[in-house]
């Protein structure tokens, strides 16, 4: 399949019919500067905003929906929750809250519109009893429509195996720490096989590998940086990077990565950067898909 800047992917495991597609590059907002940043990454062509409760910005994510004057239906956000606030219908009460921040309007459940495509379990700390619950109450906000479809993040292998056991759908998307340093082949492999798309978060390595010698050769001869050489590596993957900056001449450039493509050779060099790293050694943040 031919890559362009509107390529969007089908989730196999939505239970809609048809399946929800999601746009194959987004913009993570994770202490992005403020409404301006939200606003520069809409108006570069962005269509995909990932925030989260932890981030503090739903609100400011909710703005630039109203303001941005792009359709509803053109746009595709986002957010997480990381641990339960006590039972089900708590947890349901500080999802609806997510949603009503994200949107920018009032939720279904009080005669709005308001409603978040994606709903993901941040993280997996909160245990067995902890993800059940988050769980549970992510299935609730999906059948009121508050919630188009629900994921995972940071979410290993054995706790995959554990949704399995009690959700009534499988999870549409593990976003993971993804890129060359951080491959998790193994969980990357597990996901696939279970038709789990899979989101690449900090798909930059947070500008630490820039200098990386194979990736500044292979962006010269594209005429590109190693940010966009990260980027299309991610894409062609298959997954769906979602690199930050709050930089405006950084947010148009992480974008611009279609019209040319790696070669599979370049491909299998960049792969060869993550040789002993495949469990997590390059990660850059906090490493929880092994966590009880």
């Amino acid at each position: 399949m031919s890559l362009t800047a509107t390529t969007q992917w089908e989730l196999p495991n939505s239970p809609h019919t048809p399946k929800t597609t999601i746009p194959c590059i987004g913009y993570g907002v994770y202490n992005a500067a403020g409404h301006s940043s939200i606003l520069t990454a809409l108006q570069q062509g962005y269509r995909l905003l990932d925030t989260a409760q932890l981030y503090e910005n739903e609100a400011e994510v909710g703005h630039a929906v109203i303001s941005c004057g792009l359709p509803r239906s053109e746009l595709f956000i986002i957010t997480k929750i990381g641990d339960p606030k006590g039972g089900v219908e708590e947890t349901l009460e500080s999802l609806r809250d997510s949603v009503r921040k994200s949107s920018g309007t009032k939720g279904k459940w009080e005669g709005g519109e308001g409603y978040v495509d994606l709903f993901l379990i941040h993280n997996p700390l909160s245990g067995p009893e902890g993800r059940k619950i988050l769980w549970q109450a992510l299935e609730k906000l999906r059948a009121e429509g508050s919630t188009r479809e629900i994921g995972v993040s940071n979410y290993g292998i054995n706790h995959i195996k554990e949704l399995l056991t009690y959700a009534s759908h499988p999870p549409v998307i593990n976003q993971l720490e993804l890129h060359p340093f951080c491959p998790q082949l193994a969980l990357a492999s597990f996901c696939a096989s279970h038709n789990i798309l899979l989101q690449a978060y900090s798909p930059l390595v947070r500008a630490r590998k820039m200098d990386d010698p194979t990736l500044v050769s292979i962006a010269q001869a594209h005429n590109v940086t190693p940010a966009q050489v990260l980027v299309r590596w991610s894409l062609q993957k298959g997954w769906i990077p979602l690199p930050k900056s709050d930089d405006p001449e950084r947010i148009r450039l992480n974008r611009e990565v279609f019209g040319w493509a790696l070669t599979e050779e370049e491909m299998a060099e960049i792969e060869k950067l993550g040789v002993g790293m495949e469990d997590g050694q390059g990660a850059v943040c906090p490493y929880l898909v092994h966590v009880p």
